[in-house]
């Protein structure tokens, strides 16, 4: 397999080959990749076929931005908000669609120009949703007839078309180079199941709760560190990665997570876009009305005028959130990571556990009513 360029255009890069002769885990099916799209589809393989294994085989899907998911989900019911936005009916959707959906609906801002990845066969539904959408390529096990034919038209042939083998096996060891040093270590192959799922604080996890925890693990694994998930009915609805501090993870996820429930409100759904006003362009508008960012004149934008949310309809609206899911890839080193998470209606946590403070998250968790779960499994992701 050949690369258009390395990590950035003025970057040449040589052929991809396999770690072992013969042995390939994806094959090329339509498109030319470049070095981070191949970094974006290997992650979010991983990601969709551990999750869909940790949850019995259901379907999963992951929207991918610069190596790191900006949304993951699992099949499941799509609200009438999504379905409104992506004009699809709610009703109906096949496993595959609505699972993608989801994922990319979970922060669709970030979601543009995005690696899709599905655990389960393509099918022709999919493939003409992917059509409509500001997407570079996606990874799958297989396509239904005339599906990659489908897909190779679109961006003039430069959209990626790869299939993973489900059945392939990475080596045991990972190398890496880096400035001229080799780093090799025990490929991470702890599996993901519920028994990791020990309580500390609170009540046996419903099998809903379970699922949303180990989905959110998954995501973990494969989001750059340091990270946190917020995760509700199968959805991912913030992800906070790669900060330096947690709690900004934590801040940052849960500030996505209220942009999600926000857009969902009855004032949000109303905004009437002139018919001329493309999708992300809605999208977007949608965000800075949340934001308190519309500019004074917005006919260019709106067929109608809007009124801002008051502050008391914003906390009036995300105080009926509830439900979350919160998994860290590392130990909460201090209270303040379950401060904030109850703020983006947490009712249960998934952490490794063993911080010098844990006994102060568990009171924290006591304090909010929160379930809290230590799994003793740190998953940094670099």
């Amino acid at each position: 397999m050949r690369l258009r360029y390395g990590m950035n255009p003025h970057q040449a890069a040589a052929p991809v080959l396999p770690v072992r002769p013969g042995d390939e885990p994806v094959r090329l099916l339509s498109g030319t990749p470049s070095y981070i799209n191949l970094l974006d589809a290997l992650n979010a393989w991983q990601l969709v076929s551990e999750a869909s294994r940790a949850l019995g085989g259901q379907v999963a899907a992951a929207s991918f931005k610069h190596v790191s998911p900006a949304g993951a989900a699992l099949a499941g019911p799509v609200d009438q908000a999504a379905a409104e936005l992506y004009g699809v009916s709610a009703a109906g959707l096949g496993p595959v669609t609505s699972a993608y959906l989801r994922a990319r609906d979970a922060d669709p801002k970030s979601s543009y120009g995005d690696f899709a990845a599905v655990s389960h066969p393509v099918d022709a539904e999919l493939a003409e949703l992917l059509a409509t959408v500001v997407c570079d390529g996606i990874i799958a096990p297989d396509y239904h007839p005339g599906t990659v034919d489908r897909l190779s038209r679109k961006k003039g042939g430069r959209f990626l078309v790869l299939a993973a083998d489900p059945g392939y096996r990475p080596p045991a060891r990972e190398v890496r180079e880096l400035y001229g040093l080799r780093l090799e270590q025990d490929r991470d192959q702890a599996e993901l199941s519920a028994d990791l799922l020990r309580l500390s604080v609170g009540e046996e996890l419903s099998p809903a709760a379970v699922a949303d925890l180990l989905l959110g693990l998954a995501v973990l694994r494969y989001t750059q560190s340091n990270s946190v998930c917020y995760v509700r009915d199968g959805v991912t609805v913030g992800i906070g990665a790669g900060q330096q501090s947690r709690v900004d993870c934590t801040r940052l996820a849960g500030a996505k997570t209220d942009l999600w429930w926000l857009r969902r409100h009855p004032a949000v759904r109303a905004l009437e876009f002139r018919p001329e006003v493309r999708r992300q362009d809605r999208i977007n508008w949608q965000l800075r009305y949340l934001e308190g960012d519309l500019p004074a004149d917005v006919t260019s934008v709106l067929a109608t005028p809007v009124a801002e949310l008051t502050f008391r309809q914003r906390t009036d609206w995300l105080a009926e959130l509830t439900g979350v899911s919160f998994a860290s890839d590392g130990a909460l080193p201090f209270r303040d990571n379950v401060d904030f998470a109850a703020r983006h209606g947490v009712t249960r946590i998934a952490e490794p556990g063993g911080s010098i403070r844990s006994a102060e998250v568990e009171q924290a968790c006591r304090e909010h009513g929160i379930t809290l779960a230590r799994t003793g499994l740190r998953l940094f992701h670099h």
